[in-house]
Parts: structure tokens; C-alpha cells; sequence
């Protein structure tokens, strides 16, 4: 997996393995650990040892990450507004690369929705410079909330593989 930060630079890369599940077409699901130190973002904990079931589409511009206590509870999910994912030509094993594109969002069990990062959107020059691009993202991150309780059944169902270490 290889996260690209706003601006197109590698933010991040970590290990995961896909999964076979009932996601609905166009969408993929891979599963991957939280093996870094604890952090909070929104009344959301990412926790080491925590599994990250990771949801991504070709066609739609966002993600969504449900967050799993190693005891299986469900932690809440964390959505990304991202250009669409794609499979990095030439990698073996595959390699998906998904875009962030400033915009977040936690929705946690109880329903709570947090909007997030607002203020990295209007410090961009895309306001400015590329206005239409700037609302398609606000636009998907409405879209992405309206999907997330449709993307899987039910964020506790288990999944038929074991996760690498992120």
C-alpha cells in the first residue's frame, strides 16, 4: 500500500493483504495492523494491534477504514476523500496507491460524524486555482459519508485472512 499526500509525494507505505468479502462491486477490501503508537483523531483510537479493514475503489473518490480492537470491537471508521485508487503498473506483489485529497471524516459507533481537515483544504491554493476540483471533494466527502454504513455488513463480521503489520 502507498498513501500520496495532497500534493502527490509518498506520505506513507505499509504492508496489506486483500481479502475476499462481501463488498460491493468496485470496491476491494484489504486488511492490515495498527503497529505504531496510539493516536486519536476525533474520539476515534488507532491502537497497536488494532486491524484496519481498508476499503477502496477504482471508481469512487474516497476510502473508508473500519477500526478493530484486537478483542473485535469496533472502534469506528475513518474515511479519506482520495483521487480513485489504482494498482501501481510492474509491482509484485501488487501495490494499490490511493491520493489523499486534504478532506476527512470519523464516524464513531454511536453515529457521531466528524468533519476533518477543512482548514488544510481552504490553506491549498485549490480554491483558488482549481475551484471545480475543490468541490468535487467537498461533494465526496458527502457521498463518502452517505456509503460507509452500506460498505460492509457489519464491521465485526470476520474476514478470511490474517493481516501483515503496518
Amino acid at each position: 500500500m502507498i498513501k500520496r499526500a495532497p500534493d502527490g509525494s509518498e506520505a506513507t507505505r505499509y504492508p496489506a493483504t486483500l481479502v475476499q468479502t462481501s463488498v460491493p462491486d468496485s470496491w476491494i477490501e484489504v486488511v492490515a495492523m495498527w503497529t505504531v503508537h496510539r493516536v486519536e483523531v476525533s474520539g476515534l483510537a488507532f491502537e497497536t494491534g488494532d486491524t484496519i479493514r481498508e476499503f477502496f475503489s477504482a471508481e469512487h473518490p474516497f476510502n473508508a477504514f473500519a477500526v478493530i480492537s484486537p478483542k473485535g470491537e469496533f472502534r469506528g471508521w475513518y474515511g479519506n476523500v482520495t483521487y480513485p485508487a489504482f494498482v501501481l503498473p510492474g509491482t509484485e506483489p501488487p501495490t494499490l496507491v490511493w491520493h489523499d485529497l486534504y478532506l476527512d471524516v470519523v464516524i464513531l459507533p454511536g453515529g457521531t460524524i466528524h468533519l476533518l481537515d477543512d482548514d488544510e483544504l481552504d490553506a491549498s491554493d485549490l480554491p483558488a486555482t482549481n475551484p471545480d476540483l475543490c468541490k468535487a471533494i467537498i461533494q465526496a466527502r458527502r457521498d463518502l459519508i452517505a456509503i460507509i454504513p452500506a460498505l460492509i455488513p457489519s464491521p465485526g463480521s470476520q474476514v478470511h485472512a490474517h493481516p501483515p503489520s503496518r
